[in-house]
C-alpha cells in the first residue's frame, strides 16, 4: 500500500484531497495519512477559493495526521508520495528534497517559477529513480484527451487552426504579487501553452500581446500565436481579470482538413466535414482525479509518467518565457 502525505491545503491541496479521499473508496491500494500546512489548524475549519468547486467547504480531518511542518511530518511518517500543492516558489527545493529522500513526488503545475528551477527538478527525478509528476491537469481532462486522439489518429486530417481560451476571476493574493507567482502567464495560460506543447510539441517562435491590469501582478492578459513548420495557425489567450458575473471558461476551436472540434460550457461538439456534427460522449472525470489515478498507478506499477513527463512540463514553462520575452518585446517573434 502506498502511503500518502499531502502538503498543502489551500483550494488545489482540496481537490486533491477529494480525489485521494474517492480512490480509497474505490479500492485503490492507496492510503492518505497526513496533511501538512503550516496553517492547517486555520484552514482545517475554512472554505478556500478556486476556480472549479471542491466537494466541501468545510473539511472533517480527524482521520488524518496534521501537520504543520514538513520535517516534523517527515520524522513521524514513513511515505511513499507527497503531493505537493503549495505555491510556485516552493516547488523546486521541495520536490529536490523529497525525491532526495527516496519519496515519489506529484507537484502541482507550474513545475516551479523558472525553466531552471524546472530541469533541477527534472534531473533529481532522474538521478534518485523515483518518479516526479507534475499536474498539467489538462492532459488528462477528458475532452482534451478526444482531442489528442484526434490529432494523432488523423481521422479528420491534419490541424489547420485552433484557438484556446482561459479565463476568470482575480486569483487570491499571492497570485497577484508577480514575482512569487509570474502572474498569468506562468499560473493561468500555462495550461493552454502545455495543451499545445502536448499536441504538438514546441514551436519554431511565439509572439505574444499582453497587458499587467493589477499592478504589481505581471501579464493579466494575454494573447500569444505559435508558430510551426507546417504553417497552422494557433493562438492561445488568458484574462484573470474578468469580473462580476462572469465565473471560469476553458474553451478552445480547432479545425482540422475535414472537420473540426469546438468545446464551451463542457460540452464538445464535433462537426466532421461529411457527416452530422454530434456532441463527444466523454467520461464525467475530472482531470484531477484522472491525473491522480494515473500517477499513483504508475508509482504502483513502477512504470514511468509518459503522458506528463516532467521534461515535457518544463518545456511547456520555456515556451511561456519565450511568450513572455515576446511580450515585453510588444509582440516581437521569439524563438522557443
Amino acid at each position: 500500500m502506498l502511503k500518502i502525505g499531502l502538503i498543502g491545503f489551500g483550494f488545489m491541496g482540496r481537490m486533491h484531497f477529494d480525489n485521494y479521499v474517492r480512490l480509497m473508496q474505490e479500492g485503490a491500494d492507496i492510503k492518505l495519512v497526513a496533511i501538512c500546512d503550516k496553517l492547517i489548524e486555520e484552514l482545517k475549519d475554512g472554505a478556500a477559493w478556486g476556480n472549479i468547486a471542491t466537494e466541501q467547504s468545510v473539511y472533517d480531518l480527524t482521520p488524518y495526521k496534521l501537520y504543520d511542518s514538513i520535517e516534523a511530518m517527515l520524522s513521524e511518517e514513513e511515505l511513499d508520495i507527497v503531493d505537493i500543492t503549495l505555491p510556485t516558489p516552493l516547488h523546486a527545493d521541495l520536490t529536490c528534497s523529497m525525491l532526495e529522500r527516496g519519496i515519489h513526488v506529484l507537484c502541482e503545475k507550474p513545475v516551479a517559477r523558472t525553466s531552471e528551477q524546472g530541469w533541477r527538478m527534472a534531473e533529481a527525478a532522474k538521478r534518485t529513480g523515483n518518479t516526479l509528476m507534475i499536474g498539467q491537469c489538462l492532459r488528462f481532462w477528458p475532452a482534451y484527451e478526444y482531442l489528442k486522439a484526434c490529432v494523432e489518429d488523423g481521422r479528420y486530417g491534419d490541424v489547420t487552426s485552433g484557438s484556446f481560451f482561459r479565463g476568470g476571476g482575480l486569483p487570491q493574493p499571492w497570485f497577484l504579487n508577480g514575482e512569487l507567482s509570474g502572474g498569468c502567464m506562468v499560473d493561468m495560460h500555462i495550461h493552454d501553452t502545455d495543451v499545445i506543447n502536448w499536441l504538438f510539441g514546441k514551436p519554431e517562435s511565439v509572439s505574444s500581446i499582453a497587458r499587467n491590469v493589477v499592478p504589481g501582478s505581471a501579464y493579466d492578459v494575454v494573447s500569444t500565436n505559435y508558430v510551426y513548420p507546417d504553417g497552422k495557425v494557433l493562438n492561445a489567450q488568458a484574462d484573470w481579470t474578468l469580473g462580476g458575473d462572469f465565473g471560469f471558461s476553458m474553451t478552445f476551436r480547432v479545425n482540422f482538413e475535414r472537420g473540426n472540434l469546438v468545446f464551451e460550457n463542457n460540452v464538445l461538439k464535433v462537426n466532421p466535414h461529411d457527416s452530422e456534427g454530434f456532441v463527444a460522449e466523454l467520461s464525467p472525470d475530472m482531470g484531477y482525479y484522472r491525473e491522480i489515478k494515473y500517477f499513483v498507478e504508475s508509482v504502483a506499477a513502477g512504470e514511468p509518467v509518459t503522458v506528463c513527463s516532467p521534461e515535457s512540463a518544463v518545456q511547456s514553462l520555456e515556451i511561456v518565457e519565450a511568450e513572455i520575452r515576446s511580450a515585453d518585446s510588444k509582440g516581437a517573434y521569439v524563438n522557443v
